[in-house]
């Protein structure tokens, strides 16, 4: 692909460019080690001692808090960064307890919608697209592979802890806190992910209005490019 015009290589479909699937491919793995990681040592540091997850317990308890010794948070950064150990049978954040195959498959069709995304809606020069949709294929796969393993998801960064909402409001789950969440690097990553697409959503031009005209007075158009008229 680098014999071609420069003009054509930028707007060249991003399944057709190695470069692209090298980013989205190291992005990926670097976010996937990283997380996983990150929840090994926290799981086995955090409390004072390991704390081993069978997947089998899990399946029977009726509460998995009882599978976590008692432990304080250990500060990081006061009334900014805890970390405590939780385990979270639901998606994002605790919501939909319970629900675990259904997250598994909501998984897969959202990994497989993200290489779609990458592979037929962005170019090659899209590389802030792309390491947008490496780290939510890192997030979605570092939590994916906790459910399958441990039948839940291992948390434990819990931000702005204490931290309580202004004027007695409280969350439709009852607590007062700013972000009474528990979560991890995957969940981070999800979220920086989608914030990046957002972002670069918003700002790329709503239409290109003008450009260089081709010969015979008519617009060029890139390939991938729908049809002018």
């Amino acid at each position: 692909m680098s014999d071609l015009p420069a003009h054509r290589l930028e707007h060249l479909p991003a399944y057709r460019s190695v470069r692209a699937w090298a980013l989205l491919t190291i992005v990926t793995a670097l976010g996937l080690l990283t997380d996983l990681a990150s929840k090994s040592l926290a799981f086995a540091h955090v409390v004072g001692l390991p704390v081993g997850i069978d997947r089998d317990a899990v399946l029977g308890a009726q509460r998995l808090d009882l599978l976590i010794p008692t432990h304080k948070p250990v500060v990081v950064i006061p009334n900014l960064l805890e970390l405590t150990l939780v385990l979270n049978p639901g998606a994002v954040f605790g919501v939909g307890a319970g629900r675990r195959w259904f997250f598994v498959g909501f998984t897969v069709l959202a990994l497989a919608f993200a290489t779609l995304i990458f592979g037929l809606w962005t170019r090659a020069r899209d590389q802030w697209a792309h390491v947008a949709i490496g780290l939510i294929a890192a997030g979605g796969l570092g939590n994916l592979y906790d459910r399958l393993r441990f039948a839940c998801v291992r948390d434990f960064i819990h931000p702005l802890p204490g931290l309580k909402l202004p004027f007695g409001i409280k969350w439709p789950g009852g607590s007062d806190e700013v972000w009474p969440y528990v979560s991890n690097v995957a969940d981070l990553y999800l979220i920086i992910g989608i914030a990046i697409l957002l972002l670069l959503n918003w700002s790329r031009p709503k239409h290109a209005t003008s450009s260089a005209p081709a010969q015979g007075g008519r617009t060029k158009e890139e390939p991938g490019s729908p049809p002018s008229g």
